[in-house]
């Protein structure tokens, strides 16, 4: 069964809430918020406000930057989006990659060793906070004493986990400890700190399966896996909209249009695609944005 999940920010209350009833009705299972201080909104603020106008769909950052947010305040949102929300709250986290975010707030952007050592401290913190554990942790990357979440308590006994990557060593430990692992496809930052070079080839999308299984070795069966769809149009020409995309990245169309990254085509060829990434891969689960909210309900997978 394939599942969509929607990546949305909002512009004005009347249309982030139509939007949030339009993406539960069409049978979306999740509502994402990005989380970028400055440039976006809120992430919990919004997802709150969607809550109240939902019932069913689930409920989570993609993903809240793992780097300049701290654990208890972290836990805090989501525990009170799930109290809110009825128990639909996800913990959506990344190691982050904006510079300009650690400077906003007076740090200093760690190399990638460093973000994902406290993407996965952070990760872990969260997770006990929201099970009623008291927390301290000493390290260079995080420094937390006693800490806990008395109030609000969440709703679900586990908050279940998204972890958005295309690091190494995190989907390692997303196979491991993940609810869902997001594949984000995305590389290296480049010079002007907000676009990536992207991890689309199939070499390299096997080459990321294969850590998230080497991690999910020892657990019963391996988390799902959900790819971020930055490019996706429904057409009868494929290969004429994939194109100019397949130059920009350097990519041939045809590796560009076999990524899960990328959907592209007519409804059917779009549905084949859709099988083969999990035939190939395992790939169970999409977030689109919404630009892409149309074509998503043509599939008829919803």
């Amino acid at each position: 069964m394939t599942t969509f999940a929607l990546q949305a920010q909002p512009a004005d209350a009347a249309s982030w809430l139509d939007l949030a009833r339009r993406a539960e009705a069409a049978g979306f299972d999740t509502l994402q918020a990005a989380d970028h201080p400055g440039v976006c909104a809120a992430p919990y603020v919004a997802l709150a406000a969607a809550a109240a106008v939902t019932s069913r769909i689930t409920l989570g950052a993609y993903v809240a930057n793992a780097g300049i947010r701290e654990p208890l305040l972290l836990a805090t949102d989501i525990a009170t989006l799930d109290v809110v929300s009825g128990g639909r709250a996800r913990i959506g986290l990344g190691a982050g990659h904006t510079p300009a975010e650690w400077l906003a707030v007076g740090r200093e952007r760690p190399n990638v060793a460093g973000r994902v050592d406290r993407c996965i401290a952070v990760a872990d913190a969260v997770r006990a906070l929201l099970g009623g554990d008291t927390v301290t942790v000493h390290t260079p990357h995080l420094d937390m004493h006693e800490a806990r979440l008395d109030k609000p308590r969440p709703v679900q006994e586990r908050v279940p986990l998204l972890l958005g990557t295309a690091n190494t060593r995190l989907l390692r430990w997303a196979g491991a400890h993940a609810d869902i692992v997001g594949l984000s496809g995305l590389g290296r930052t480049l010079a002007d700190g907000h676009n990536h070079n992207v991890r689309w080839r199939l070499d390299q999308i096997d080459a990321q399966i294969e850590q998230v299984t080497a991690g999910a070795a020892d657990r019963p069966s391996p988390p799902p896996l959900e790819a971020l769809v930055q490019i996706m149009e429904i057409t009868d020409d494929a290969e004429k909209v994939a194109a100019p995309h397949a130059e920009e990245i350097g990519m041939s169309v045809s590796d560009l249009l076999a990524a899960p990254f990328v959907l592209i085509g007519t409804v059917d060829e779009i549905r084949t695609s859709i099988e083969r990434h999990e035939k190939r891969w395992g790939i169970t689960r999409y977030a689109v944005r919404t630009p892409a909210l149309d074509a998503v309900e043509a599939l008829g997978l919803l």
